[in-house]
């Protein structure tokens, strides 16, 4: 098949791509922000690439970061349309099906064009908060318009199947897989510590629009003498979390370091030391650092939005589930009682035996070349 994929840049893409690669399959990647930058690690895909803007000027990021209401009369003129350009290249690559990743970013600027040209079929893969949050914000008439259009969806939990179909979906679903792909188990077996001699609690450090890290940290200082054994580590800290922990003295009653975006082979090193990984967001489908907690055998809290993570943990028996986001006391009880189990490893030796090998790279990219299989086999029947 050729299929054009769409996407942002994105190394989970990258990483769902690098499955095709010996698949027989002629796979296209228009970066629909134009990162302008080629990846050697998918270097067999024809990367589109450097098409967004006429003129890539000199100073233009400095203008776009300093002048922000001069960039945008120049970027009337000066950029291309996604839409416009998509069209271009479909023509010229005849694709045999589209492959849309997200809805906000890959599926709405192309709808018209997919419509026009109603006989290319389009799969569609949801990532993160893509159904869950707009559909409970009720912002969701326009992908309802999109998934009656789709033919084949992908999702990384069954929920958002789920409300795919209550919003029009009648396409085929592929399955529920990774929205990264699996995980090279025995590359990353190099970083586990035994388990009695781990002593980190390590934390997602999002907050924003969906990330709740902050409400974990204050969580934290509610049982600050309990945790005078264990190191405390965010990765991923954003901006709001780092001038929260610089402006509070959270360093001076807990052993804290926070980073900010670090690469995935740090972050396994890290879970590879971790006693207890804790993950809050109002908003998610089953995280990427979840599974990665996991695969690194460490004892998973997590937020469950929408009864997506409840379909990985079972709450006390597997792993724990934060209720409430927004609750410190709660997300601090929770806390306290895991650091205090005796049994975490029964736990994470239930992880190991019945989930772990279902994300091994190997065993998830030969169920997903399964599913491009259907899809041409029902193209071309």
């Amino acid at each position: 098949m050729r299929i054009l994929m769409v996407s942002i840049f994105s190394s989970h893409f990258f990483n769902w791509v690098k499955q095709l690669e010996n698949s027989g399959h002629q796979i296209y990647w228009l970066d629909v922000y134009d990162s302008n930058t080629y990846i050697e690690k998918i270097s067999f895909v024809e990367q589109i690439i450097g098409w967004r803007y006429k003129w890539d000027f000199k100073g233009r990021n400095y203008l776009k970061k300093n002048h922000k209401k001069l960039y945008q009369r120049i970027s009337k003129f000066n950029e291309r349309d996604l839409e416009h350009f998509f069209e271009k290249k479909v023509k010229e690559i005849k694709p045999d099906v589209v492959h849309s990743f997200s809805m906000q970013n890959a599926c709405y600027p192309i709808k018209n064009v997919m419509l026009k040209y109603s006989k290319i079929r389009w799969i569609y893969s949801a990532w993160g908060s893509d159904m869950y949050y707009y559909n409970r914000m009720g912002a969701f008439l326009e992908a309802q318009k999109v998934l009656g259009q789709i033919d084949f969806m992908f999702s990384d939990c069954e929920r958002d199947y789920r409300i795919a179909n209550e919003n029009s979906f009648n396409g085929i679903y592929l399955g529920k897989f990774p929205g990264r792909g699996g995980y090279d188990v025995k590359k990353y077996s190099l970083y586990l510590k035994s388990f009695s001699d781990r002593n980190v609690i390590l934390i997602k450090g999002y907050q924003g629009k969906h990330g709740r890290c902050i409400e974990v940290l204050n969580s934290l200082l509610l049982i600050k003498s309990e945790l005078s054994n264990f190191k405390i580590i965010v990765f991923g800290a954003s901006e709001d979390v780092v001038d929260f922990v610089d402006k509070s003295d959270i360093k001076i009653n807990l052993d804290l370091e926070v980073f900010g975006k670090i690469s995935h082979d740090k972050v396994m090193e890290l879970m590879g030391a971790t006693k207890v990984y804790i993950g809050n967001s109002q908003s998610d489908g089953i995280p990427n650092s979840l599974l990665e907690a996991i695969v690194m055998n460490a004892y998973p809290i997590q937020s469950n939005p929408g009864g997506a993570t409840e379909e990985l943990i079972k709450d006390k028996v597997n792993g724990r589930i934060i209720n409430d986001p927004l609750d410190t006391e709660q997300i601090a009880l929770v806390i306290k009682e895991v650091i205090n189990y005796s049994s975490l490893e029964w736990a994470i030796s239930y992880n190991s035996k019945n989930i772990k090998p279902e994300l091994e790279r190997k065993f998830v990219e030969k169920k997903v070349l399964e599913a491009y299989t259907k899809v041409e086999k029902l193209i071309f029947q």
